[in-house]
């Protein structure tokens, strides 16, 4: 299976996962995982992934190529210096406070499965809808500020906006309609933006993981229009 490298240098890889793909076996007993291929690359067969994308996601996931590297990008992570941007179609029509402006969803969640309730925010912005049927859906984009198990799966669905093919956190139902209309058979979600610095050498890493097709063929059949990215919010690591 092919690897599809999105950045590369001495300390981070940064490669975009297929929707289907397990990031490591821990979450399953596939045969190939992600961390299996990003370790055929590079070199003693080190991979450190930095976030979690969840089987059914697709897009940009960071992985770093030693472990002095992974605590530095964890820190980085958990003071919101490693960016993520994410595209979602969503159940409903997403009604923001006004035109272009950013959501905030402010709702504790676990850090991982089975454990308390912490502190967790994301950033919602509209960035298009559709009256399509069998019910209307738009098209956002969210930034987690934290880094929770399920985050933005669970705050969509807590703001009343579950993701289409979600099997956990939206409507089996409404789900099975959307696949056989539209063609979405997989989890709404793509990482698609992401920016962070180098941990060792400080510079500006920033790309795109192009959106793929098995969400832009659904998103045309559906007519919601890929309006690119909204630069909403401001950018502390410019």
């Amino acid at each position: 299976m092919a690897l599809s490298i999105l950045y590369e240098d001495e300390q981070v890889l940064v490669v975009d996962k297929p929707s289907g793909m397990l990031v490591h076996r821990g979450w399953g007993d596939d045969a190939v995982t992600l961390v299996d291929l990003v370790r055929d690359r590079t070199e003693h067969g080190a991979a450190h992934p930095v976030q979690r994308l969840d089987r059914g996601a697709s897009g940009a996931i960071v992985f770093a190529r030693d472990a002095t590297s992974a605590r530095l990008l964890a820190e980085a992570m958990e003071r919101g210096e490693l960016e993520k941007r994410y595209v979602a179609i969503v159940r409903g029509i997403f009604v923001a406070p006004a035109p272009d402006q950013v959501t905030t969803i402010d709702h504790a969640i676990p850090r991982k499965e089975g454990g308390p309730r912490v502190p967790a925010t994301t950033s919602v912005w509209l960035l298009a809808t559709a009256a399509c049927e069998p019910r209307s859906a738009s098209l956002v984009c969210a930034r987690p500020h934290t880094g929770r198990l399920h985050q933005i799966r669970k705050h969509l669905k807590h703001a009343g906006h579950p993701l289409l093919g979600d099997a956990s956190y939206g409507k089996g139902d409404l789900n099975r309609a959307f696949a056989e209309r539209h063609g979405l058979s997989r989890l709404a979600l793509h990482a698609r933006w992401f920016r962070f610095r180098n941990p060792v050498t400080g510079a500006l890493v920033a790309g795109e993981a192009p959106m793929p097709d098995d969400l832009i063929a659904p998103m045309r059949s559906m007519g919601l229009e890929d309006g690119g990215f909204a630069p909403l919010l401001p950018d502390p690591l410019a």
